[in-house]
């Protein structure tokens, strides 16, 4: 079958050393909307959201990530990125080098699809833990072999008013400025691949959302404070369109910061984006 859980769980996928600078990082709160300087100006006191270590490593590709791995016969076509979180150990350095090694950790059966699950850990080069990536993708028709079908807790929202209610208007050339980042996949350029993929327009990339809410809910209920972020994991819950206009709220809750994304306004106004938004804190 495509997919051998028995060949897949637990391969390793070897170990990358990948480099990164100043420019990298401003590059990054450029893309993902930030215009505070302590994001954008060297010289301000230059701090580092959490989230640039997701892409940190693949930064200076240009190429699609390749999709071979282990015990999975899948293509591009199939593919979903599912769910995306970081963890860190203290704050990202503006610049640096570092090796990650990643490891595919679980398969999940949920009958239609297979949800594969990688993980990757950010070492320094005299070996301390910088950061730990999890994230998963889901693979279309893949699915009904009878394996665990998985477990994840949907994070309930409390049923009362934000404390962060507020939005962001997503340029139009959005996606265009994101894929500088390291993610040059043409649905979030050419018109045209997009609609092949059945999309009447380019879509946002769901990493550039990923970091335009762990930016929002920073700024709103952080006071700006990328050292205070000790994690942050969502779920990619519907598309985001350059031009749109994305509406962040956060709630204070039990020492965490819980959240959602939604489009706004427009036809598609309350559409979801970005959905068990978890922040933690350091």
């Amino acid at each position: 079958m495509p997919i051998d859980p028995s060949v897949a769980v637990g391969a390793e996928l070897g170990a990358t050393e990948f480099s990164w600078s100043e420019s990298d990082v401003l590059l990054y709160h450029l893309a993902i909307g930030a215009t505070d300087l302590s994001y954008t100006l060297e010289t301000a006191g230059l701090q580092v959201l959490p989230s640039f270590g997701v892409v940190a490593p693949t930064f200076h590709m240009s190429d699609p990530p390749p999709l071979d791995l282990p015990g999975c016969d899948i293509n591009l076509a199939q593919v979903v990125h599912g769910s995306q979180s970081i963890s860190v150990t203290g704050p990202l350095p503006t610049s640096g080098t570092a090796t990650v090694s990643t490891r595919i950790s679980e398969i999940w059966d949920k009958g239609k699809a297979a949800v594969i699950w990688q993980e990757g850990v950010a070492t320094s080069p005299d070996g301390r833990e910088l950061w730990t990536t999890r994230s998963s993708i889901f693979v279309k028709g893949e699915g009904g072999w009878g394996g665990d079908r998985g477990s994840a807790e949907p994070v309930v929202l409390p049923e009362r008013d934000p404390d962060a209610d507020t939005s962001y208007d997503v340029l139009p050339q959005q996606a265009l400025l994101y894929r500088l980042c390291g993610d040059r996949n043409p649905l979030h350029a050419d018109p045209a691949f997009a609609q092949g993929a059945g999309f009447p327009a380019p879509i946002l990339h769901g990493l550039c959302s990923y970091g335009i809410v762990l930016r929002t809910l920073t700024e709103q209920l952080l006071d700006g404070d990328a050292s205070a972020v000790a994690g942050f994991g969502v779920k990619f819950a519907g598309v985001l369109f350059p031009g749109e206009t994305v509406r962040v709220r956060g709630w204070r809750e039990n020492g965490r910061i819980v959240g959602a994304a939604t489009v706004a306004g427009g036809e598609r106004d309350g559409a979801p984006v970005l959905g068990d938004v978890v922040l933690t804190t350091a």
